[in-house]
């Protein structure tokens, strides 16, 4: 009978335990009723140039045929692998996820989202949809401000990330694969991530379901408040593996009222590059513990130039800021306002010092003019191609990777018929033959003022990471 009573009562302390666990799970039903109203899902087109698949086809080209395939697949030579084909357009199609910000139509999503969209279409949750202008977008932080015409739309409210504790309970919302307002749920993983390339935004990094489509959507606390924008996931296979990363709410909001404002992000600038101190690199200079932005070179004439920092100082201070890991810097420095004078404590020689800077102005390599402070009437600086050009700074070379060109600052006057793109970089011009290097606006004109109007040209055009030839023919010249 003691063993009937104890097992009896063993079974029920289980039982009891289970049950006050799964007393203790998180609802979000509340959560989801209340702010999933405010989530919205992004639908962009972009239209793409590009050649048709040939048709290998064995067709004299004399065949009557040939009249068939010309009327109906136009563009496509059967039978005549190799010859010119004119380029066919395309439209490509992307989902995205974003959240309401205001009433009167305001959204906050991802920049990678609405890159190079033709046409963005918001639809909400009442199966509404309308057209959105993208008011700007921010690649460094990943984060675009895009508007619609609307009123009276329900709104998230925002939280405090810094308020965030690891391994507290988080809920994503989006539409990942396109599947609309679905709700996903995890902890806080770890906070002030740094990703490589990524060094403006300190990631909150998440456990919570992140899939493609899911980019720009909101991350939750569990009082109903955005603490973040989803914008990355870590994968090899594509879909979610456990580690999402999240832009942090309020450095999105710093990011947007500049947007909304100038329509680009201004961002402070030293002029230097950093690598982190390691314990090894920390001994050698003389360092109690590693920490700080080791300068590995110092731009000619730039902020820190001017302010007499050199190569083979350790940053320890920057505006009275403790820099503990090199990724710190960038992010501090990038805050700061153009003109602004700080106190910068570096590390040299055995001892500390404290030097005065005053803080240059970063400028975005090949942004837009929509990132550039809105659209100015550039038409009478454009050319007769309807392109307005501009001659790289240093910096902006370094960052392209090139060693001359012009970029394409705005398209006018029909010369969008160019398939030239604001942010493109002109390396070379080439006509009957002869390719010619570009190094200057004035170069460029003189060039095409010693070419007919009715000629057609090829130019060489740097577009984000590749290479590609683009030719303007005569009908398309002013």
């Amino acid at each position: 009978m003691k063993k009937f009573l104890s097992s009896f009562f063993g079974a029920l302390l289980v039982l009891f335990s289970v049950s006050g666990q799964a007393h203790d799970l998180p609802d979000f039903t509340e959560l989801v009723e209340k702010q999933g109203a405010a989530v919205v899902n992004i639908s962009i087109t972009q239209v793409v140039k590009g050649p048709v698949a040939e048709l290998q086809l064995p067709f004299d080209p004399d065949d009557p045929a040939q009249e068939f395939f010309r009327r109906f697949f136009p563009g496509q030579v059967p039978g005549r692998p190799g010859l010119p084909r004119e380029p066919q357009e395309h439209k490509s199609q992307s989902l995205g996820s974003g959240f309401i910000i205001s009433a009167d139509g305001h959204i906050l999503t991802n920049a990678h989202v609405v890159d190079g969209a033709d046409e963005v279409l918001v639809k909400l949750t009442d199966k509404r949809e309308f057209k959105a202008r993208v008011l700007g977008a921010d690649k460094r932080t990943d984060v675009a401000l895009i508007k619609i015409e609307a009123g009276n739309l329900p709104v998230v409210k925002l939280g405090d990330p810094s308020k965030l504790k690891v391994g507290e309970w988080v809920v994503a919302i989006g539409s990942p694969f396109g599947f609309e307002n679905t709700v996903t749920a995890g902890i806080v993983s770890a906070k002030g991530r740094t990703l490589q390339q990524e060094n403006y935004v300190p990631f909150i990094q998440t456990d919570v379901a992140i899939n493609p489509g899911n980019s720009g959507g909101p991350l939750f606390n569990m009082k109903g408040e955005v603490v973040g924008i989803n914008s990355q996931i870590y994968s090899r296979s594509g879909g979610f593996m456990g580690l999402s990363f999240s832009i942090p709410i309020d450095l999105a909001m710093e990011v947007q009222n500049q947007l909304k404002v100038k329509g680009r992000v201004s961002r402070g600038r030293l002029g230097v590059v950093i690598q982190e101190v390691g314990k090894d690199l920390a001994e050698a200079f003389g360092l109690g513990k590693p920490q700080g932005a080791l300068v590995a070179s110092v731009e000619k004439g730039a902020a820190a130039d001017k302010a007499g920092i050199e190569a083979g100082d350790i940053i320890l201070r920057f505006d009275g800021k403790v820099v503990t890991e090199s990724s710190d810097l960038p992010r501090m420095v990038g805050s700061t306002k153009l003109g602004t004078k700080v106190v910068v404590q570096v590390w040299r020689k055995g001892a500390t010092r404290d030097l005065t800077v005053t803080v240059g102005e970063m400028v975005d390599a090949a942004l837009p003019p929509s990132q550039r402070g809105g659209k100015p009437d550039n038409s009478a600086r454009a050319n007769r191609l309807g392109l307005v050009l501009a001659v790289p700074t240093p910096e902006q070379r370094r960052a392209l990777g090139v060693g001359h060109g012009l970029i394409v600052e705005d398209v006018v006057n029909g010369g969008a018929r160019t398939d030239l793109r604001p942010g493109d970089v002109i390396l070379s011009l080439i006509h009957k033959g002869n390719q010619v290097d570009v190094k200057s606006v004035s170069q460029f004109n003189e060039l095409l003022a010693g070419i007919d109007k009715g000629a057609t040209i090829t130019l060489l055009v740097r577009r984000g990471d590749m290479q590609t030839f683009v030719t303007i023919k005569g009908q398309a010249n002013k």
